[in-house]
């Protein structure tokens, strides 16, 4: 089972190390960690993408509340949150692959960010399973670099709140 938290923190050095520090002495995993400023440049917000047994996640986010640096925890699993990744990867392509890349990049909404006589960059923004998905149809080319955010999510925004 996966788990989503959204922890607002104070903008300070050593916070993600102590954040980090609570994962790793009670060895919980992190399957993905970005962490970036608000709107306001005093408080930041980590994205954790924890998995495990649901007793594991729960104990994750009481330890998370313990933490003074922490302003506000808010958990949720994939399906309740708005969850988005940035990939960027370059590959090299010859000639009789590069329309299949071009065509793979079209239809699942990648963008080619730099092109060269051998080599491309590719980036897209979506969710994590559409990113594996494209990364499975490269798997024929030479990927020579990948680098991926990690996951960024939000609590989508419930009917009750449109109303």
């Amino acid at each position: 089972m996966k788990r989503i938290y959204s922890v607002l923190v104070e903008n300070r050095s050593g916070v993600l190390a102590k954040v980090a520090g609570l994962f790793w002495r009670r060895c919980f995993n992190i399957d993905s960690l970005t962490v970036g400023e608000t709107e306001d440049s005093a408080i930041s917000n980590m994205v954790i993408v924890s998995s495990g047994e649901e007793r594991t996640l729960e104990q994750v986010e009481k330890q998370l509340n313990k933490k003074l640096d922490i302003i506000k925890v808010r958990t949720f699993n994939e399906n309740q949150g708005l969850c988005r990744e940035l990939l960027m990867v370059k590959l090299r392509y010859k000639r009789d692959n590069r329309k299949d890349i071009m065509e793979n990049c079209q239809i699942l909404g990648a963008k080619i960010a730099e092109l060269g006589h051998s080599q491309m960059i590719i980036e897209m923004c979506d969710t994590p399973e559409r990113i594996n998905m494209f990364l499975d149809t490269l798997k024929s080319v030479s990927i020579l670099e990948c680098a991926r955010t990690g996951t960024l999510a939000m609590l989508k925004i419930s009917e009750s709140e449109n109303k």
